[in-house]
């Protein structure tokens, strides 16, 4: 886990300008980052969750949606 040591903001290609809402959490920053705790345990997205982000990826791609930054 992080914290910012400087100004932050949201990344536009995953989150409130192309998915509102932030449901990614991403943020990028050019200041620093300091870390305040280790995440021990983590459960990943179910495979089925997972190939549909790809699907949904792809189908992005192949209609010619191009990155906002």
């Amino acid at each position: 886990m992080v914290e910012p040591t400087g100004k932050f903001e949201d990344d536009p290609n995953l989150t409130d300008k192309r998915f509102p809402g932030n449901p990614t959490k991403s943020y990028r920053s050019k200041d620093p980052l300091k870390i305040v705790a280790e995440v021990s345990q983590w459960q990943s997205h179910p495979p089925e969750v997972l190939a549909q982000m790809r699907a949904s990826l792809q189908a992005l791609v192949e209609q010619g949606v191009k990155p906002l930054d």
